[in-house]
Protein backbone atom coordinates (compact mmCIF):
# COMPACT_ATOMS: atom_id res chain seq x y z
CA UNK A 1 0.00 0.00 0.00
CA UNK A 2 1.30 3.45 -0.71
CA UNK A 3 2.95 5.31 2.31
CA UNK A 4 3.31 8.61 2.90
CA UNK A 5 6.20 8.80 1.00
CA UNK A 6 4.55 7.89 -2.22
CA UNK A 7 1.32 9.51 -1.66
CA UNK A 8 3.36 12.77 -1.22
CA UNK A 9 5.52 12.21 -4.62
CA UNK A 10 1.90 12.29 -5.91
CA UNK A 11 0.94 15.33 -4.62
CA UNK A 12 3.98 17.54 -5.87
CA UNK A 13 3.51 16.06 -9.30
CA UNK A 14 0.39 17.29 -9.85
CA UNK A 15 -0.05 19.99 -7.86
CA UNK A 16 1.43 22.36 -10.21
CA UNK A 17 -0.89 21.08 -13.43
CA UNK A 18 -3.99 21.01 -11.55
CA UNK A 19 -3.95 24.36 -9.48
CA UNK A 20 -6.42 26.91 -10.66
CA UNK A 21 -7.70 24.29 -13.38
CA UNK A 22 -10.99 23.79 -14.11
CA UNK A 23 -12.94 20.16 -14.17
CA UNK A 24 -14.49 20.14 -17.32
CA UNK A 25 -15.91 16.73 -16.39
CA UNK A 26 -15.40 13.68 -14.87
CA UNK A 27 -16.42 10.12 -15.92
CA UNK A 28 -16.57 7.48 -13.08
CA UNK A 29 -18.41 4.18 -13.90
CA UNK A 30 -19.83 1.86 -11.65
CA UNK A 31 -16.74 0.73 -8.85
CA UNK A 32 -16.68 -0.25 -5.49
CA UNK A 33 -14.07 3.04 -5.19
CA UNK A 34 -16.30 5.28 -6.03
CA UNK A 35 -18.41 7.39 -2.98
CA UNK A 36 -20.80 10.07 -3.42
CA UNK A 37 -21.24 11.96 -6.89
CA UNK A 38 -18.32 12.57 -7.50
CA UNK A 39 -19.54 13.91 -11.07
CA UNK A 40 -20.61 17.00 -9.20
CA UNK A 41 -17.05 18.23 -9.22
CA UNK A 42 -17.15 19.27 -12.78
CA UNK A 43 -17.50 23.23 -13.28
CA UNK A 44 -15.34 23.12 -10.13
CA UNK A 45 -11.68 24.88 -10.40
CA UNK A 46 -8.35 23.19 -8.04
CA UNK A 47 -7.85 25.13 -5.55
CA UNK A 48 -5.00 23.28 -4.18
CA UNK A 49 -3.74 20.06 -3.34
CA UNK A 50 -2.59 18.19 -0.40
CA UNK A 51 -1.57 15.16 1.21
CA UNK A 52 -3.65 14.06 4.37
CA UNK A 53 -1.67 11.11 5.53
CA UNK A 54 -2.32 8.55 2.94
CA UNK A 55 -4.98 10.36 1.56
CA UNK A 56 -4.86 13.30 -1.77
CA UNK A 57 -7.07 15.92 -0.72
CA UNK A 58 -8.31 17.84 -4.03
CA UNK A 59 -9.66 21.38 -3.13
CA UNK A 60 -12.38 22.50 -4.90
CA UNK A 61 -14.33 26.02 -5.28
CA UNK A 62 -16.97 27.80 -7.30
CA UNK A 63 -17.75 30.80 -6.32
CA UNK A 64 -18.67 30.93 -2.64
CA UNK A 65 -18.98 27.20 -2.93
CA UNK A 66 -16.16 24.58 -1.51
CA UNK A 67 -15.97 20.66 -1.96
CA UNK A 68 -13.11 17.90 -1.79
CA UNK A 69 -12.16 14.94 -3.66
CA UNK A 70 -10.79 12.63 -1.31
CA UNK A 71 -8.47 9.81 -2.81
CA UNK A 72 -6.98 6.84 -0.37
CA UNK A 73 -5.02 4.67 -3.46
CA UNK A 74 -5.72 1.67 -1.19
CA UNK A 75 -3.30 -1.24 -2.20
CA UNK A 76 -3.25 -0.90 -6.27
CA UNK A 77 -4.01 2.93 -7.17
CA UNK A 78 -2.82 5.13 -9.11
CA UNK A 79 -3.05 8.51 -10.13
CA UNK A 80 -1.66 9.29 -13.71
CA UNK A 81 -1.72 12.51 -15.75
CA UNK A 82 -1.98 12.05 -19.42
CA UNK A 83 -2.23 8.00 -19.12
CA UNK A 84 -3.63 5.41 -21.09
CA UNK A 85 -7.46 4.85 -20.09
CA UNK A 86 -7.84 0.81 -19.42
CA UNK A 87 -9.83 -1.63 -18.02
CA UNK A 88 -8.85 -0.56 -14.42
CA UNK A 89 -9.43 2.66 -14.86
CA UNK A 90 -11.87 4.05 -12.59
CA UNK A 91 -12.26 7.76 -12.95
CA UNK A 92 -11.25 10.20 -15.47
CA UNK A 93 -11.30 13.54 -14.57
CA UNK A 94 -10.98 15.78 -17.87
CA UNK A 95 -9.62 19.32 -17.62
CA UNK A 96 -9.31 22.10 -20.22
CA UNK A 97 -6.92 21.98 -22.81
CA UNK A 98 -7.09 18.04 -22.85
CA UNK A 99 -5.65 17.19 -20.10
CA UNK A 100 -6.80 14.14 -18.32
CA UNK A 101 -5.71 12.61 -14.57
CA UNK A 102 -6.92 9.06 -14.63
CA UNK A 103 -7.75 6.98 -11.56
CA UNK A 104 -6.58 3.35 -12.01
CA UNK A 105 -7.05 0.80 -9.51
CA UNK A 106 -6.65 -2.98 -10.42
CA UNK A 107 -8.25 -4.55 -6.95
CA UNK A 108 -10.54 -1.64 -6.31
CA UNK A 109 -9.66 -1.44 -2.42
CA UNK A 110 -8.98 2.42 -3.33
CA UNK A 111 -11.60 5.42 -2.50
CA UNK A 112 -12.32 8.04 -4.91
CA UNK A 113 -14.86 10.33 -3.19
CA UNK A 114 -16.48 13.70 -3.11
CA UNK A 115 -17.11 15.08 0.33
CA UNK A 116 -18.34 18.58 1.31
CA UNK A 117 -15.42 18.97 3.87
CA UNK A 118 -13.09 17.03 6.03
CA UNK A 119 -14.47 14.19 7.00
CA UNK A 120 -14.62 12.83 10.46
CA UNK A 121 -12.53 10.11 10.01
CA UNK A 122 -10.34 11.89 8.49
CA UNK A 123 -10.18 14.68 10.83
CA UNK A 124 -9.81 12.29 13.43
CA UNK A 125 -6.42 10.87 12.47
CA UNK A 126 -3.13 11.72 14.10
CA UNK A 127 -0.64 14.02 13.61
CA UNK A 128 1.61 14.22 10.63
CA UNK A 129 4.86 13.19 11.35
CA UNK A 130 6.83 15.51 9.36
CA UNK A 131 5.22 17.84 11.67
CA UNK A 132 5.10 17.31 14.72
CA UNK A 133 7.39 18.35 17.32
CA UNK A 134 10.25 15.96 19.03
CA UNK A 135 8.92 16.64 22.47
CA UNK A 136 4.76 16.35 21.68
CA UNK A 137 6.13 13.07 19.94
CA UNK A 138 7.98 11.75 22.84
CA UNK A 139 4.94 12.43 25.16
CA UNK A 140 2.78 10.68 23.33
CA UNK A 141 5.00 7.71 22.64
CA UNK A 142 5.67 7.42 26.17
CA UNK A 143 2.08 7.71 27.39
CA UNK A 144 0.82 4.80 25.21
CA UNK A 145 1.98 0.87 26.81
CA UNK A 146 1.71 -0.72 23.01
CA UNK A 147 4.61 -2.37 20.80
CA UNK A 148 6.43 -0.04 18.63
CA UNK A 149 5.50 -1.31 15.63
CA UNK A 150 1.51 -1.45 16.63
CA UNK A 151 1.32 2.22 17.40
CA UNK A 152 3.14 3.72 14.48
CA UNK A 153 0.79 2.03 12.48
CA UNK A 154 -1.58 3.35 14.82
CA UNK A 155 -3.08 6.02 12.34
CA UNK A 156 -4.75 8.03 14.99
CA UNK A 157 -1.06 8.39 16.81
CA UNK A 158 0.17 9.34 13.58
CA UNK A 159 -1.23 9.47 9.92
CA UNK A 160 0.80 8.33 6.93
CA UNK A 161 3.03 5.77 8.35
CA UNK A 162 2.91 2.00 7.30
CA UNK A 163 4.82 -1.20 7.00
CA UNK A 164 7.90 -0.09 5.57
CA UNK A 165 8.41 3.03 6.72
CA UNK A 166 7.88 2.19 10.49
CA UNK A 167 10.10 -0.91 9.61
CA UNK A 168 12.82 0.91 8.39
CA UNK A 169 12.61 4.16 11.14
CA UNK A 170 12.79 1.46 14.00
CA UNK A 171 15.66 -0.01 12.25
CA UNK A 172 17.47 3.09 12.51
CA UNK A 173 16.70 3.92 15.88
CA UNK A 174 17.82 0.63 16.97
CA UNK A 175 14.29 0.00 18.36
CA UNK A 176 12.72 -3.53 18.56
CA UNK A 177 9.17 -3.44 17.06
CA UNK A 178 7.74 -5.84 20.15
CA UNK A 179 9.28 -3.28 22.60
CA UNK A 180 6.87 -1.61 24.66
CA UNK A 181 6.60 2.67 23.81
CA UNK A 182 6.24 3.55 27.54
CA UNK A 183 9.07 1.32 28.68
CA UNK A 184 11.41 3.44 25.82
CA UNK A 185 13.52 6.08 27.90
CA UNK A 186 12.91 9.63 26.63
CA UNK A 187 16.20 9.56 24.56
CA UNK A 188 15.63 6.59 22.52
CA UNK A 189 11.72 8.07 22.32
CA UNK A 190 13.47 11.37 20.42
CA UNK A 191 16.23 9.66 18.57
CA UNK A 192 13.38 7.74 16.92
CA UNK A 193 11.46 10.70 16.30
CA UNK A 194 14.31 11.71 14.10
CA UNK A 195 14.37 8.45 12.60
CA UNK A 196 11.33 9.04 11.08
CA UNK A 197 11.49 12.06 10.08
CA UNK A 198 14.99 11.10 8.33
CA UNK A 199 13.78 7.52 6.67
CA UNK A 200 10.41 9.57 5.36
CA UNK A 201 12.34 12.34 3.75
CA UNK A 202 14.89 10.08 2.53
CA UNK A 203 11.95 8.14 0.74
CA UNK A 204 10.59 11.15 -0.79
CA UNK A 205 13.63 12.33 -2.88
CA UNK A 206 13.69 9.23 -3.97
CA UNK A 207 10.07 8.93 -5.25
CA UNK A 208 9.13 6.42 -2.77
CA UNK A 209 9.13 2.97 -2.75
CA UNK A 210 7.71 0.97 -5.76
CA UNK A 211 6.76 -2.56 -4.31
CA UNK A 212 4.19 -3.85 -5.99
CA UNK A 213 2.19 -1.01 -8.49
CA UNK A 214 3.02 2.20 -7.02
CA UNK A 215 3.98 4.90 -9.93
CA UNK A 216 4.16 8.15 -9.69
CA UNK A 217 1.96 10.65 -11.10
CA UNK A 218 3.77 10.56 -14.33
CA UNK A 219 4.10 6.64 -14.33
CA UNK A 220 7.31 6.80 -12.80
CA UNK A 221 8.53 4.50 -10.25
CA UNK A 222 10.16 5.26 -6.92
CA UNK A 223 13.42 4.39 -6.26
CA UNK A 224 13.63 3.75 -2.42
CA UNK A 225 13.11 0.19 -2.33
CA UNK A 226 16.32 0.18 -3.41
CA UNK A 227 17.62 1.51 -0.11
CA UNK A 228 15.53 -0.61 2.15
CA UNK A 229 17.60 -1.98 4.91
CA UNK A 230 15.42 -4.49 6.51
CA UNK A 231 11.74 -4.51 4.71
CA UNK A 232 11.61 -7.61 3.08
CA UNK A 233 15.29 -8.63 3.68
CA UNK A 234 14.70 -11.49 5.56
CA UNK A 235 16.98 -13.82 5.64
CA UNK A 236 19.60 -11.81 4.30
CA UNK A 237 22.28 -10.17 6.40
CA UNK A 238 22.24 -6.88 8.42
CA UNK A 239 23.51 -4.07 6.08
CA UNK A 240 24.99 -2.89 9.54
CA UNK A 241 26.38 -6.01 11.55
CA UNK A 242 25.29 -8.73 8.81
CA UNK A 243 23.24 -11.20 11.65
CA UNK A 244 20.37 -12.58 9.15
CA UNK A 245 17.24 -10.19 9.02
CA UNK A 246 13.97 -11.84 10.34
CA UNK A 247 10.76 -11.41 10.25
CA UNK A 248 7.80 -11.96 13.33
CA UNK A 249 4.22 -10.53 13.01
CA UNK A 250 2.99 -7.33 14.89
CA UNK A 251 -1.01 -6.56 14.38
CA UNK A 252 -1.22 -8.77 11.87
CA UNK A 253 1.44 -7.41 9.69
CA UNK A 254 5.13 -8.66 8.88
CA UNK A 255 7.56 -7.30 10.89
CA UNK A 256 11.38 -7.27 9.86
CA UNK A 257 14.23 -6.44 11.92
CA UNK A 258 17.88 -7.38 12.77
CA UNK A 259 17.51 -9.15 15.85
CA UNK A 260 21.09 -7.59 16.94
CA UNK A 261 20.42 -4.19 16.17
CA UNK A 262 17.21 -3.85 17.60
CA UNK A 263 17.11 -5.90 20.66
CA UNK A 264 13.95 -6.13 23.00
Amino acid sequence: MPELPEVETIVRGLAGRLRGRRIERVEAGRSRVVRGDVGQAAGYRVAGLQRWGKHILVELERRRARALLVVHLGMTGQLVWNGQPGKHTRVTIALGGGDELLFNDIRQFGRFEWAPRLPERLAALGPEPLEIRREEFVGRWRARRTMAKALLLDQRFLRGLGNIYADEALFRARIHPRAIAARLRPQRAAALHGAIRAVLREAIRRGGSSIANYVSSDGEPGWFQLRHRVYRRTGLPCVACGTLIRRLAIASRSSHFCPKCQRP
